[in-house]
């Protein structure tokens, strides 16, 4: 478990501040809240909202779909937190920075993290506003979060063989089938962006073995694992990958492909939640 209790330390600081505007107790999960897909924050019962501008070391989003709100309540009849937004390494933070988040909700007792984020398809098959459970992913971020002194409770070298839990991958596909969505499994390509990748680059990918990228999940999960948290993570596929389809590609497009997938990925995310 990291420690959050040396006096001055950032973490410390973050922690303790939550812990007088939240009745924290055992949370069974927290849920990062990727691009698009804050409305899953409607469905927690009795949230309470704190602004990421007023909790210590943390960073205000700038990008659209990001609330950039951390949140405590209940959903699926369980005690949750929830990242609603992220503040990304392409807005200038650095890789442990993005994923500070992780290690307060950590302090704050989940053990278990639920990823998400908005992605472009690599795999020809995938159409817009299909959900991807990532197996697995690529660090071409060439960022890793870990680098530097070891934080207390990390393992210096975190076995990255399997990232993302069996089990809960396990369980995300039953509840989907249980509940007719349509779920397939991929390779997340975490990169830094902004940009978004040329033909050659999504062609390059392909190669490579990913299903889908994206500019973020990637240190988040890294962290997560130095710490021992079980990690799961869905993709929101909202465009195919330049080259792949004549159309340019808009934030906007992304957001709002997002939105529309957005009741299939909150009712999965809160039945997962629910049977942990």
């Amino acid at each position: 478990m990291a420690d959050a209790s040396s006096a001055n330390h950032p973490l410390a600081e973050a922690a303790a501040f939550l812990r007088t505007r939240l009745p924290v107790q055992a949370p069974v999960a927290a849920i990062v809240l990727g691009s698009g897909l804050g409305g899953l924050a409607a469905r927690i019962s009795g949230a309470i909202r704190v602004a990421y501008r007023d909790i210590p070391g943390f960073a205000e989003p700038r990008v659209e779909g990001h609330a950039g709100e951390l949140l405590h309540g209940t959903l699926g009849g369980r005690e949750v937190l929830a990242l609603a937004g992220r503040f990304h390494m392409y807005e200038g933070h650095a890789a442990a920075h993005s994923a500070f988040p992780v290690r307060v909700v950590h302090a704050l007792g989940a053990r278990t993290l639920i990823l998400s984020n908005a992605a472009g398809g690599i795999r020809r098959t995938f159409a817009p506003g299909q959900l991807m459970v990532i197996a697995d992913h690529l660090n071409l971020m060439f960022r890793n979060p870990l680098i530097g002194q070891v934080q207390p409770g990390d393992e210096r070298f975190p076995d990255m063989s399997s990232p993302y839990d069996p089990d809960l991958r396990q369980r995300l596909h039953a509840i989907a089938r249980g509940l007719g969505i349509r779920l397939e499994d991929g390779v997340y390509a975490g990169l830094l962006g902004p940009s978004y990748e040329t033909p050659a680059e999504v062609r390059m990918l392909e190669r490579l073995g990913a299903d889908a990228a994206g500019m973020s999940t990637v240190p988040e999960v890294m962290v997560a694992r130095a710490m021992g948290m079980r990690c799961a993570a869905v993709s929101c596929i909202t465009n195919p990958g330049a080259g792949l389809s004549p159309e340019p590609i808009h934030h906007a497009d992304v957001i709002e492909v997002t939105r529309r997938a957005a009741a299939d990925f909150e009712r999965l995310i809160e039945a997962l939640v629910a049977s942990l």
